[in-house]
């Protein structure tokens, strides 16, 4: 999937706290991004992993913390 196909479908979905992190990428203002890897970014898994990946392409850096409930 690519960049506008991602982003059109957060758009569809209202994840506009999701786009901004995109955006806020490719601006340079996100370097890290800190997740419980158990639960990602996204509820829907595929979504979930392409936009980390997309971010990641941005140069982000994904840090997954551990679960407290694990």
């Amino acid at each position: 999937m690519d960049k506008e196909h991602i982003l059109d479908r957060l758009q569809k979905e209202g994840l506009d706290d999701v786009i901004e992190l995109l955006e806020d990428a490719e601006n340079g203002e996100l370097e890290e991004l800190e997740l419980v890897e158990s639960l990602g970014l996204l509820r829907d898994e595929h979504l979930n992993k392409e936009v980390l990946s997309l971010l990641q392409s941005l140069g982000v850096e994904l840090i997954y913390v551990k679960d407290e409930d694990e």
